[in-house]
């Protein structure tokens, strides 16, 4: 009797196991459903949104080409200047105010603008360099042409004075950086002529230095000038002045003149010292036209 009363209450048991286990499940799947139907958690906003880079598509830019004529050295470091065209680009958000420009400035687009304070990419194009085209070259070799990728900053600490740096990796002719800097002071003589000048200087890697500026064995034999291992450093300083006159608001003219006196190994060069010059003189003048478009 005793077993069978044992027997009877562990079935009971079992039954009543299984049955607090299947509620259980039940309860769990249940509260899952009404998670899955509502929103756990919901961040809030952001307090504000930084107007840097705008979306591709749908963004109306301004931009700005043109072309310069100008008179330069044949090659850095030369004696002797010949006359070459030079694209302008450059593009901004529309609507943006309209920042100066300096013949210094390459083609770049404004994805960073606040008025005072502007950046994004920029680059530059280097023409090969061949020896046979120029006496001062005779009997050195070649060098390829070289594209420049980086990217600039400009600040604008009052509206009359403008500081700009443009920093450029290379490939192809040279693999080194190049690191211009250069600060405008701004006079608008009138509503439509403006006049501006102010301080230049450009660093180098050596990497951008030496396939210009070295001279290995070879060329020195064929040359007679001395072996040269340039490295790189200060490469330049100099000053420049620009006048711009606005005939409308899509349409202006400019020239202007920059002077830069070569340092450091630059300017140690058998290439410059023995057939070149130290002093790089370049005289431009250029056009430009302005107008807006929207990628839809």
């Amino acid at each position: 009797m005793k077993l069978t009363i044992e027997a009877a209450l562990c079935i009971l048991a079992r039954g009543a196991c299984r049955t607090l286990l299947a509620a259980t499940l039940n309860a769990m799947l249940a509260a899952c459903d009404r998670a899955s139907a509502q929103t756990a958690f919901t961040l809030p906003a952001p307090p504000f949104e930084l107007p840097l880079l705008p979306p591709v598509s749908g963004s109306a830019w301004t931009v700005m080409i043109g072309a310069e004529g100008r008179y330069r050295p044949d090659f850095e470091g030369a004696n002797h200047s010949a006359f070459s065209p030079v694209p302008i680009f450059s593009i901004r958000r529309a609507g943006s105010v309209e920042q100066f420009r300096s013949p210094r400035d390459n083609p770049s687009i404004a994805l960073i603008d606040f008025g005072n304070f502007r950046a994004g990419p920029a680059g530059k194009f280097v023409p090969s360099r061949k020896a046979g085209d120029y006496a001062g070259l005779s009997g050195l070799g070649d060098v390829k042409a070289a594209f420049e990728l980086g990217g600039f900053i400009e600040y604008f600490p009052v509206d009359w004075f403008r500081l700009r740096n443009e920093t450029r990796g290379g490939f192809g002719g040279h693999q080194g950086v190049v690191s211009d800097f250069s600060a405008d002071f701004i006079v608008p003589v009138t509503r439509a002529i403006t006049v501006s000048a102010g301080p230049r200087f450009t660093w180098e890697s050596t990497k951008a230095v030496a396939p210009y500026f070295n001279v290995d064995a070879a060329q020195a034999m064929a040359t007679g000038l001395a072996m040269f291992d340039a490295k790189g450093g200060a490469h330049s300083a100099g000053a420049g002045a620009q006048v711009k006159y606005r005939i409308n608001p899509q349409w202006e003219v400019h020239s202007y003149v920059e002077y830069d006196r070569l340092l450091g190994d630059a300017a140690k060069s058998p290439i410059v010292t023995a057939r070149g010059s130290v002093n790089q003189m370049t005289v431009g003048i250029g056009a430009s036209y302005s107008f807006d478009f929207k990628i839809r």
